[in-house]
């Protein structure tokens, strides 16, 4: 019986199942990175193409990595009070180690630390991680969760009719709905004076 055994099997070993989402979420972050050169680039940003059931088991490990992010912004902005400009290895950056300033600005930032080597943790990827740090974190600073959305397709997959699923962030592909504008003529205020003339003619005519 599976009794409080959530979650789904998907045919693979717990082991292979791990690996497999922590690859799925870690493509899903890498689809944001400048791949401008890359000949490997992906045809939509922030955007994977998977199963409805893959989709639908990483979404969770996707949102929990930018929530743990987010929660590091505050660490991050509070340590750039003591932070030096100075490059590394330069003497003004040799007196700021060993000053007070640095075990502040350690000690402020150890959270942050601490967040990465999560989010590490839960991907796999440094390249996806710092990709959360850098750009999720921020981009949903002031959204109080659900950062992704899972839109079912209507072709299934080929070879076994799986049903396939697009997982990807929300504010970027989100379709914008306008409010229709009445439309303008060049000869509106020409008819408009037209009416104008002939009212004042009618009551000349009256009078």
């Amino acid at each position: 019986m599976r009794h409080r055994r959530k979650g789904r099997v998907l045919g693979r070993s717990p082991s292979h199942r791990k690996a497999m989402y922590k690859n799925l979420a870690s493509s899903l972050f890498l689809t944001e990175r400048d791949a401008e050169f890359d000949d490997n680039a992906p045809k939509v940003k922030g955007r994977v193409v998977t199963t409805l059931e893959k989709a639908k088991e990483i979404r969770p490990l996707v949102e929990r990595c930018i929530t743990i992010a987010k929660r590091s912004l505050a660490a991050e902005e509070e340590s750039q009070k003591y932070a030096t400009d100075a490059e590394r290895g330069s003497e003004a950056w040799k007196t700021w180690r060993k000053s007070e300033n640095w075990r502040k600005w350690s000690d402020a930032r150890a959270p942050a630390i601490a967040a990465r080597r999560r989010v590490l943790q839960l991907l796999g990827d440094k390249q996806a991680m710092r990709i959360v740090f850098d750009e999720m974190a921020d981009r949903f600073r002031d959204r109080p969760g659900g950062y992704t959305r899972i839109m079912r397709l209507a072709t299934p997959r080929l070879g076994d009719a799986g049903t396939r699923a697009i997982l990807e962030f929300v504010g970027v592909n989100d379709r914008v709905s306008l409010k229709a504008e009445r439309p303008s003529f060049d000869d509106d205020s020409d008819s408009a004076a037209d009416d104008e003339v002939a009212t004042e003619e009618e009551t000349a005519a009256k009078e």
